[in-house]
């Protein structure tokens, strides 16, 4: 019989597609103790991962409303140096 696993002993995982229109996998459900937990943090109003933090993005916007710009565009607030002043 030839083993599955190099003499190593790292298993190989390769990933396979499933079939056009298939219907995606179920997804398993929380253990109890993890819903638990999830209900608490939730009740005493702290964030829980995998759901909209109106905080975070408060946070993580950049100051003073900077925009997005195209790609390979760039955005300076600060005046461009003089021509011939030696810089």
């Amino acid at each position: 019989m030839t083993p599955t696993h190099s003499a190593a002993g790292r298993l190989r995982r390769v990933f396979v597609p499933a079939p056009i229109g298939a219907p995606p996998p179920p997804q398993p459900q929380d253990p109890p103790i993890y819903r638990a937990l999830m209900r608490t943090w939730a009740d005493g109003g702290r964030t829980l991962p995998g759901r909209h933090d109106p905080e975070w993005v408060r946070l993580a916007t950049p100051p003073g409303g900077v925009r997005r710009l195209a790609a390979g565009q760039e955005s300076f607030s600060a005046t461009r140096d003089q021509r011939g002043d030696g810089r």
